[in-house]
């Protein structure tokens, strides 16, 4: 028997184990915490001098249930009871078990975990064991084909990770300047790299100061309020400027690629960011959809689709509410600066925004763009009057034409009548393009390509967005849009990394957005 024959033989016997363990009803914690595993088999990739705090059975454990459970690096935290468990010291932060996975487990370990995990997934779902921590089946199955893709089996060396990092990295942070005199004691490159360790630890300034000095050095690094002055002296108009031209600089290094000179799909929305503080005298702070929730607001316009999801452009939104006096928010506006923008990088083919920008002006705004939409409209008076007939007639599909009369021009349109993707109902668009009732449904269907900005504004904000309770606007776009430029240096490493091997691009990143930070941040980071 072949060693990977060993090690799977004894990945399978353990899930087995595992498996016989939950089904009389143990817990999937008490039944990994007790069960004996063949893990003196398992090869430590640190040596016995190497400081790691943390045992290396208790992080094979540890790794079994995040295999197991689904739970990110980050969620683990919020568990600080597995340490107990798993008989660790405390659970590692989401920087060293990404390590760990890389380069303190061998191939051979990673093997096991995974192995051995999924047959228990795949057993609990399929003989209907009760263990509700474990993760849905369809999660390791979609896992399993994505890795079957040929892109995917690209094994890629940490060396040829780092060093496209350093060249994404290479483009984006130039284009930034706080304007602070030429003899500061810390340049705008130190500032960066602090923030980018705030965000890839997810901590606030002082905690993220106080940590990255401990590694570094109190002489290399700023402290918090050091980093919060020198934050505060980017001009928000000009940081969103500096974002567009890094954005810019980014495309740069793939406008060879031909998916980029050919039109593309994009999507604007708006994100929130809570707010839970004072309002009195914050013009920048809106009200959400929960009646009693605030929040700062940004509007972006992303690439998105199979090759490379980017940010394209971001957008602050200042609303009127009761604690402030701003003028009521045209969102025609926001969408206007937003395209004008984006198209100065790339053609656009087509904007899919959501039902918060069904508005007249929008419609109109986006046809003076020269820009195809797809929108799904409210259902007013005159949109039931067209549902009640389609169900007199038994129609499953229909295509009303319109027109758009504003003060900034005029258009034909269309509402398409189409079955809803939930099932239920029928889902009504708004489009500018001329789309008859046999096309209708095909055509409504690439609106489903929009839920990529939603696992988008999760990577930004869980992955790469310092926190911060400070009422100061400049510091809270600072943080935004920073966290948006390294989801955008993720994406384009991700992005170079398959086109240096070829093949069809896919959604699917290769490398995780945790891995891409932590080079980004350690590449800014001057070698002894």
């Amino acid at each position: 028997m072949t060693s990977q024959e060993h090690r799977l033989t004894d990945a399978y016997l353990f899930g087995l184990t595992l498996t016989e363990a939950l089904k009389v009803d143990q817990s999937l914690c008490t039944a990994l915490r007790t069960l004996e595993g063949p893990f003196d088999s398992l090869n430590d990739g640190y040596p016995e001098w190497h400081p790691a705090p943390h045992s290396f059975e208790g992080m094979v454990r540890l790794l079994l249930y995040r295999e197991l459970t689904g739970e990110s690096y980050r969620s683990l935290a919020q568990y600080p009871e597995l340490a107990v468990v798993f008989d660790l010291e405390k659970i590692p932060d989401e920087s060293v078990l990404s390590r760990t996975w890389r380069n303190r487990f061998d191939e051979a370990t990673r093997e096991f975990v995974t192995t051995a995990a999924h047959y228990v997934i795949k057993e609990v779902h399929d003989r209907d064991i009760s263990a509700p921590e474990v993760r849905p089946k369809a999660e390791i199955v979609d896992d399993e084909q994505e890795a079957a893709d040929p892109v995917e089996d690209k094994s890629f060396s940490q060396e040829e990770i780092i060093q496209t990092t350093r060249l994404a990295r290479d483009h984006a942070f130039g284009h930034f300047d706080s304007g602070r005199a030429s003899n500061a004691s810390y340049e705008d490159t130190q500032f960066f790299e602090l923030q980018t360790f705030m965000g890839m630890v997810h901590c606030g300034t002082a905690q993220g100061a106080t940590r990255f000095q401990y590694r570094h050095g109190e002489e290399y690094s700023p402290h918090g309020d050091t980093h919060l002055r020198a934050v505060k002296q980017f001009d928000p108009e000009e940081l969103v400027n500096g974002f567009n031209e890094t954005t810019d600089r980014l495309l740069s290094v793939i406008a060879s690629e031909a998916s980029f000179r050919r039109p593309v799909t994009a999507t604007i929305d708006i994100t929130t960011i809570p707010y839970y503080g004072e309002v009195e005298g914050m013009p920048m702070v809106s009200g959400t959809k929960d009646r009693d929730g605030r929040a700062f607001k940004f509007a972006t316009l992303s690439i998105i689709g199979q090759n490379i999801p980017l940010v394209l452009a971001v957008e602050p939104v200042r609303e009127s509410s009761e604690w402030d006096e701003n003028p009521s928010n045209q969102i025609h506006r926001t969408v206007r600066r937003l395209v004008r923008r984006a198209k100065e990088q790339v053609p656009i083919e087509t904007v899919l925004c959501d039902r918060e920008f069904d508005s007249i002006q929008v419609f109109q705004t986006l046809s003076n763009l020269d820009v195809n939409y797809l929108i799904p409209k409210r259902v007013s008076s005159s949109e039931r009057d067209v549902l009640e007939q389609m169900e007199g007639d038994d129609q499953e599909v229909a295509v009303e034409s319109a027109s758009i009369h504003v003060e900034s021009g005029s258009h034909p349109m269309r509402l398409l009548y189409v079955p809803s993707t939930s099932g239920e109902g029928t889902a009504v668009f708004a489009t500018n393009l001329r789309v008859g009732p046999e096309e209708a449904e095909t055509f409504c269907q690439r609106y489903s390509r929009r839920w990529q900005i939603e696992s988008e504004y999760k990577s930004i904000k869980g992955d790469f967005l310092a926190k911060t309770s400070s009422k100061d606007y400049r510091i809270r776009l600072f943080y935004f849009v920073f966290a948006v430029l390294l989801y955008n240096i993720w994406r384009l490493t991700d992005f170079l990394l398959k086109a240096s091997v070829g093949g069809e691009m896919d959604y699917a990143p290769v490398i995780t957005a945790g891995e891409c930070v932590e080079l980004v941040a350690s590449s800014l980071i001057p070698h002894d």
